[in-house]
C-alpha cells in the first residue's frame, strides 16, 4: 500500500513533469520591437492590492535576457528561431504572431525547457533558465494545454505548485485564496479540471502558475479561444501581478492583450509565407 507520502512525492513530480513540454516544429521567425503601447489600461479594479511578494522584485534594468538565440529540432530541419536577441524587463512584454511563428518556441526556450543549439539566456537571478531552484521558486508558467493535474482538484493544483517553490502552508493558504479570488475562482477550488469549462480551466491554470508569485511569469496563449468576459479577468489579474515589479511575458495573437503590453515584440514581421494558401483566400 502506498503511503500519504510516497502519493504526494508522485504528485509533486506529476506537476514538475507538467511544467515541462516538448518544442512544436515551427517555421522560421524573426522578431521586431515595437514602441510602448499607448492604449488605455483597464478601469481600476476593486481587487485588492497584493501585498510585496517574498520573491525578487526586477528593476527595469535587470532582465531576462536572450543573445544570439538559435534553435532547431533536427540538424535537417530549417531553424525555428535564428540568431534571436532580446532583454525582457520587468512589466509585460507581449510577444504577437500568427500560429506558426516560433512563439511558443521561444517560451519554452526562456523557461529552460528547452536548451538552445547556440547562444545564451540570463535570467534575472543571473543564471541560466534550466537551473532547479529558477524553476521551482521564481518562474511561473502557463502552458498552452494547461497541463493541470486531472486527479487533483483545482486547490489541490495550487498546493503542490506552492509546496514546490517551498511555500509553507500558511503561505499557500493565503496565496491561493487571493489568486482564486482574483481569477474568479474561489467556489470551484474543490473540482476537478474535467468538471470545469475552458474558461474556469484556464483560469484555475494561471492561479496555479500565480501562487508562487514568482520573479517570471510566462504564458502561452492565455486568452486563446475565451470570451471577453473571461479576457478581461485574466487582464486584470496580470495587472495586478506586474504591480510589484515582476516580468511577465505573453505569447499570444489576441489582440485583445495588446492594451497591457509596455512593449510589443512583433513575430509577425519578415515571416515567410506559404504560398499555396494565398490561393485559398
Amino acid at each position: 500500500m502506498r503511503t500519504r507520502a510516497s502519493i504526494e512525492t508522485s504528485e509533486r513530480q506529476s506537476v514538475e513533469a507538467s511544467e515541462r513540454d516538448g518544442a512544436l516544429t515551427l517555421p522560421r521567425s524573426h522578431a521586431l520591437t515595437l514602441p510602448r503601447s499607448h492604449a488605455p489600461t483597464l478601469p481600476p479594479s476593486h481587487a485588492p492590492t497584493l501585498p510585496p511578494s517574498h520573491a525578487p522584485t526586477l528593476p527595469r534594468s535587470h532582465a531576462l535576457t536572450c543573445t544570439d538565440l538559435s534553435f532547431r529540432s533536427h540538424p535537417a530541419q530549417s531553424w525555428i528561431i535564428e540568431g534571436f536577441s532580446s532583454a525582457f524587463p520587468s512589466g509585460i512584454t507581449l510577444i504577437k504572431g500568427a500560429s506558426g511563428c516560433g512563439k511558443s518556441t521561444l517560451l519554452r526556450l526562456l523557461a529552460g525547457y528547452l536548451e538552445p543549439c547556440s547562444g545564451a539566456i540570463c535570467t534575472p537571478l543571473g543564471g541560466g533558465p534550466e537551473e532547479p531552484e529558477f524553476q521551482r521558486r521564481h518562474l511561473g508558467y502557463v502552458f498552452q494545454q494547461l497541463n493541470l493535474l486531472p486527479l487533483a482538484t483545482v486547490s489541490r493544483n495550487l498546493a503542490l505548485a506552492a509546496s514546490l517553490a517551498g511555500l509553507s502552508s500558511e503561505e499557500t493558504a493565503e496565496r491561493s485564496a487571493r489568486w482564486l479570488g482574483l481569477l474568479g475562482m474561489e467556489e470551484f477550488a474543490s473540482r476537478l479540471p474535467n468538471s470545469l469549462s475552458g474558461g474556469q480551466q484556464q483560469r484555475a491554470a494561471i492561479a496555479r502558475a500565480l501562487v508562487k508569485e514568482p520573479s517570471v511569469l510566462l504564458l502561452d496563449e492565455p486568452t486563446s479561444g475565451l470570451d471577453d468576459l473571461n479576457a478581461r479577468v485574466i487582464s486584470r489579474a496580470l495587472q495586478q501581478f506586474v504591480t510589484a515589479g515582476r516580468l511577465c511575458v505573453i505569447c499570444s495573437h489576441d489582440a485583445r492583450l495588446e492594451f497591457l503590453a509596455d512593449e510589443i515584440l512583433d513575430f509577425n514581421c519578415f515571416l515567410p509565407l506559404e504560398r499555396h494558401l494565398e490561393a485559398l483566400v
